[in-house]
């Protein structure tokens, strides 16, 4: 699969543990990538009471059946709920990231955590394994089949499936990383209540990329000069033959990956979140060692209307952790799963989803 593929390439960090730390432009590539002050921040969003219950929140299955295969999803909902409810999908990250927010190289159940957490606070939630993940692994053909419209597609119907499932009365896309594009284009399409983004890209993958190899490459001018004339051509939605791709590069740009790169490299976050008409809420951890916050603040200037809030010590995985690099979290954060997550994390996301933010 796509994000299997290609977090195998060794010119670029894996989306869920970075190669080496940076605070780049615009985060590392395939990330599948005006503020509230701190204190109004904390004023607004404290008063917002956790309510908790007697059982834990209950789970059913909740899948997506497409002509292509059947994506398998989680509904959790709050134990001893009643009445209409809001609902929030959580969108995961880039690579082979299940539901639950794990991965072969991390077991951090941060998803599982977020839909824990939205129950406690009576907002029901579903997450889902992506086409070609784990319980989804079948819906994908092949690499050369998959497209990042295939994504959005997917994320578009479990919006109009929740729409149309009476339980629910208000629908919050909650993008994370890569989800964050995805996700702000399906709750589009699909009319959603609200869309949160979380540690999203806020730069093209076409500059992302650039910028990245740019200093991944800075020893070998010639190689850097062959991606950037790649990047070019598939940004302009042409494929670049087998005899033009140099060894080096064939990880990351040959023939099967080339279709899904065409079709992710035509958006732009900024152009997609400015389309939107429901309230947007933009989340970002200032210890994130991944997505920076100037990706925060592209998106914020792209949608003035959006209500955009930096985390102090929340990280790409998000729980906090006081080190600022990547050598540093991969020995708490990334490597800790009993951490709770990001207390004020929790609280705007429940703002957002119940729609007071």
């Amino acid at each position: 699969m796509i994000g299997r593929a290609i977090a195998k390439a060794p010119l670029l960090a894996t989306p869920e543990v970075p190669a080496q730390p940076r605070r780049m432009k615009g985060g590392p590539f395939v990330r599948r990538i005006s503020f509230l002050s701190a204190g109004a921040a904390a004023s607004a969003l404290t008063s917002l009471p956790a309510r908790s219950f007697a059982a834990e929140p209950a789970t059913d299955a909740y899948d997506l059946v497409t002509t292509t295969g059947t994506i398998y999803g989680t509904l959790q909902l709050p134990a001893g709920a009643s009445g209409p409810l809001p609902v929030a999908l959580i969108v995961a990250g880039s690579g082979p990231t299940d539901r639950d927010g794990n991965s072969p190289s991390l077991a951090l159940q941060m998803y599982r955590k977020l839909a824990t957490a939205l129950a406690e606070h009576d907002i029901a939630s579903v997450r889902y394994d992506k086409r070609g993940i784990a319980a989804s692994h079948a819906a994908v053909a092949g690499e050369s089949d998959l497209r990042f419209e295939t994504y959005v597609d997917d994320a578009t119907a479990y919006v109009e499936k929740l729409r149309a499932d009476h339980r629910f009365d208000r629908v919050t896309v909650v993008g994370h990383s890569e989800g964050s594009l995805i996700g702000m284009i399906a709750a589009r399409r699909a009319s959603a209540s609200a869309f949160v983004s979380i540690a999203g890209a806020g730069f093209p993958a076409a500059d992302v990329l650039v910028t990245q190899l740019s200093d991944r490459l800075a020893s070998r001018p010639d190689l850097l000069a062959a991606a950037k004339s790649i990047i070019a051509e598939l940004t302009a939605g042409g494929t670049v033959p087998a005899d033009r791709v140099p060894a080096e590069l064939t990880p990351l740009f040959r023939a099967s990956v080339q279709p899904y790169l065409i079709s992710w490299l035509a958006y732009d976050p900024r152009v997609e979140i400015a389309k939107l008409t429901c309230p947007v809420t933009i989340i970002q951890g200032s210890h994130d060692v991944q997505v920076g916050l100037d990706d925060a603040h592209a998106l914020a200037a792209a949608d003035p209307k959006a209500t955009c809030v930096q985390i102090d010590g929340l990280t790409h995985v998000l729980t906090d952790d006081p080190g600022t690099t990547l050598a540093q979290q991969l020995t708490g954060a990334y490597a800790d799963a009993s951490r709770p997550l990001d207390r004020k994390l929790v609280r705007t996301l429940v703002a957002a989803c119940d729609g007071r933010s």
